[in-house]
């Protein structure tokens, strides 16, 4: 799944997982956890914005990556648009180093989103590119398909993956855009 894979994909325009709103899960979870603010957040693989805002206006200071440029150049006008604060940056959030450390990290269906080769690499990142005692929020989309992306993943491996460097905080089933009712898992990781 190449850069030039992903912008090929806005610039055609086939972008399913393109919901015009933040993950439900996310909107819930920030609306429990108000006393969350004014922290940092990472949201790799932030595609058009949408859950970037929704850090935004719970006053997160965000900063959204994606390995397609027009994902960046859609989520920064959009952002604008709505009078919220984010910064955008091109880049590959598996290869890359951070420009700093991070309080948070939140991915949204990300992790079914790479080839299923190289979750060692995302695993690695997501510990690189967190603070130490930081913490993970992933809405996971749990398929069977291995002809993706999406790539199929289940429970048992998000635990084999993430567990020998994160203490698992929360897990739940959120509530969900309606063609991923029951698919999808969110869990709450702090680093260890």
């Amino acid at each position: 799944m190449s850069r030039d894979y992903w912008e090929q994909r806005y610039l055609a325009e086939d972008m399913p997982w393109e919901k015009g709103a933040p993950s439900p899960g996310l909107v819930d979870f920030l609306a429990a956890h108000r006393d969350l603010t004014g922290q940092t957040v990472c949201v790799p693989g932030c595609g058009t914005g949408h859950d970037a805002r929704e850090w935004a206006k719970a006053d997160f200071r965000v900063y959204g990556y994606d390995l397609a440029p027009s994902a960046i150049r859609l989520s920064a006008e959009r952002t604008q648009e709505a009078g919220l604060k984010a910064e955008f940056h091109f880049g590959d959030f598996l290869r890359d180093e951070p420009p700093f450390l991070f309080d948070w990290v939140f991915e949204h269906t990300l992790f079914c989103a790479i080839d299923p080769g190289e979750r060692e690499l995302y695993v690695a990142a997501a510990l690189r590119w967190l603070k130490p005692g930081g913490q993970y929020l992933a809405v996971n989309y749990l398929i069977p398909d291995r002809d993706g992306p999406p790539f199929g993943t289940t429970r048992d491996e998000l635990i084999e993956r993430f567990a020998p460097h994160f203490s698992l905080l929360s897990e739940w089933v959120p509530r969900s855009y309606p063609n991923r009712t029951g698919l999808e898992l969110m869990m709450w990781w702090r680093k260890k």
